[in-house]
């Protein structure tokens, strides 16, 4: 596959890559099966460990594979809708919430000490809001290419899991307009209250998605531009992490509903492509849960979270370091010396 390290990243490279991305090794598939069959359990008592360890496995190319070097990135962005005041809190508290990141003081931070994950916070121009999407597209074509070669690049080659997730004030509103536009409906079905929203605050992220869609309408045919026109840079360089983790044969954990959103689109653009991908916890984003029927994914958790920053995903990553523990580490019953099934 093209290694894409330029800056001038163009459609035409998003479709070479994604279009040549790897798949699971099936070989590996089966020795890890195998194994699943041998260990000193009756095959299945470990439920949706042991599926999550053959999966892992088959992605990584070893049938007893560990994770050792998980990652965590969490992007940043602010969206011109805001200042249409769909959100409860002022759009400064994203360049807020950076510095939070980066004085280790956020949720994120101390959830990924749990899980021994490495964090990287990568802000894409907050200086620089998208464009009010109720006017026309948020990005232009270089902002969108700019964006999506951020996420691109941000993958750790060394990594072994990857989690994204996202800060930018607004972007449940971009998230509601990207669904609704990939996967159809009114804008109802997918909007919900965000950060805390009021009823009338409901009622005004309603109006902007109907207006945005109307406003982007010759986009909706074409994944790729339904993200370019109501998306946001930390939602574009999602879905470059997310490529980028599949031509390494990198498993991904997805967050919540603006992560799935996001990732959505390279499902829609190619189906199977989300295959590396599972769904770390459903989020209370009423939304969260339509998107992953859509995804066909079923969340690992459901903890009533809502925080985005890749917080329920990054609390997933310690379920599927148990699942590969178990398979990896057990003893199979020739081993133990234990009688197997008869």
């Amino acid at each position: 596959m093209k290694n894409i390290i330029s800056n001038a990243i163009s459609k035409k490279d998003i479709m070479e890559s994604i279009s040549s991305a790897p798949n699971k090794d099936e070989k590996i598939i089966k020795s890890a099966v195998h194994r699943n069959s041998q260990l000193t359990k009756p095959v299945g008592a470990l439920g949706r460990l042991e599926e999550l360890a053959i999966w892992y496995c088959g992605w990584r190319q070893d049938p007893k594979a560990l994770i050792k070097n998980p990652q965590v990135i969490v992007f940043a962005g602010n969206h011109g809708v805001a200042s249409l005041g769909v959100s409860a809190f002022p759009q400064e508290v994203t360049a807020q919430m950076v510095i939070n990141f980066e004085r280790q003081g956020a949720a994120i931070n101390q959830l990924c000490e749990v899980a021994g994950a490495t964090l990287k916070v990568h802000s894409l121009e907050l200086d620089k809001p998208t464009n009010d999407f109720t006017k026309g597209a948020a990005l232009s074509s270089d902002e969108f290419e700019t964006a999506l070669l951020v996420g691109w690049n941000s993958v750790d080659n060394a990594a072994d899991l990857l989690v994204v997730g996202e800060m930018g004030i607004g972007n449940t509103t971009s998230a509601a307009a990207l669904a609704c536009g990939l996967f159809g409906g009114v804008a109802e079905d997918w909007v919900g209250r965000g950060t805390g929203v009021t009823d009338e605050g409901l009622i005004l992220k309603v109006s902007v998605v109907k207006d945005g869609l109307k406003a982007n309408e010759a986009a909706l045919s074409n994944p790729l531009e339904v993200l370019r026109c109501l998306g946001g840079r930390e939602m574009v360089a999602m879905v470059g992490a997310i490529s980028r983790a599949r031509s390494l044969r990198i498993p991904v954990i997805l967050d919540g509903f603006i992560c799935s959103t996001s990732a959505a689109v390279l499902e829609k653009y190619k189906p199977g492509f989300l295959d590396h991908c599972v769904a770390g916890h459903l989020s209370s984003e009423g939304a969260h849960s339509k998107v992953l029927k859509q995804l066909n994914k079923t969340p690992l958790i459901d903890l009533n979270l809502r925080l985005g920053e890749a917080s329920g995903g990054t609390l997933a990553i310690n379920i599927i370091k148990s699942a590969l523990a178990c398979h990896s580490g057990m003893a199979t019953f020739e081993e133990a010396a234990v009688s197997g099934k008869s």
